[in-house]
């Protein structure tokens, strides 16, 4: 399942930003062992991508979370369900930039690109610009409801789910966008909490745009 927006992370391997000192010591490639070291050489033949992401390197600390949350995310995030890819992007870089994560937003703003997500839709995203003519107006009900979902999930009601449905999407896409929502709330205090900074994959995709 080599994904083929990683092409660009094997090409400009050597010129992404270099790691910083994180909050906790991250389980590095070259230290890890066992269980950890074989999901980590999985991560790399099975994705096609040469290094190993920070938030993989987080979730090392404990094998057993690291296995299932590579699953998880190769089947909920990283692959077209009843949301297309470009549509769970648009989800997971808006949360992440409510969320003042920069790993994940630089990340998934990055693949938000790579999935045909325009420079300026990524940049109404970023600045939660959900009035911007350049969203549609059902992924600007998309993005309000997986707002409501990750900053007042106890205030969703069924008149919410109601107006996704009349804005276009299917009650599985409403069921996936709380999914990715809730996953991308948890990625992104992970990240922060450990202390992930920005990867610098969206200057890489500018320079080769």
């Amino acid at each position: 399942m080599a994904l083929p927006e990683y092409e660009s992370i094997v090409q400009a391997a050597r010129e992404l930003e270099p790691p910083v000192l994180t909050n906790i010591p991250l389980i590095e490639e070259n230290e890890a062992t066992g269980e950890v070291a074989a999901l980590f050489d999985h991560f790399r033949t099975h994705f096609g991508r040469p290094d190993v992401p920070g938030i993989l390197k987080c979730f090392a600390t404990h094998p057993p979370l690291l296995r299932h949350m590579m699953d998880l995310s190769e089947h909920l995030i990283f692959s077209d369900g009843s949301l297309g890819r470009k549509h769970k992007e648009m989800i997971a870089t808006f949360v992440s930039a409510q969320n003042s994560c920069p790993y994940c937003a630089d990340s998934h703003g990055f693949f938000l690109r790579a999935h045909g997500g325009s420079a300026q839709a990524l940049a109404a995203i970023q600045a939660g610009d959900l009035c911007s003519p350049e969203l549609t107006a059902p992924e600007r009900a998309l993005l309000a409801f997986a707002r409501k979902v990750n900053l007042s999930s106890h205030e969703i009601s069924r008149e919410d789910v109601d107006l996704m449905l009349e804005s276009g999407w299917s009650g599985l896409q409403v069921a996936e966008a709380i999914h990715v929502t809730a996953l991308f709330a948890t990625f992104n205090r992970v990240a922060n909490g450990f202390g992930l900074g920005s990867q610098g994959l969206l200057a890489l995709y500018d320079r080769g745009a």
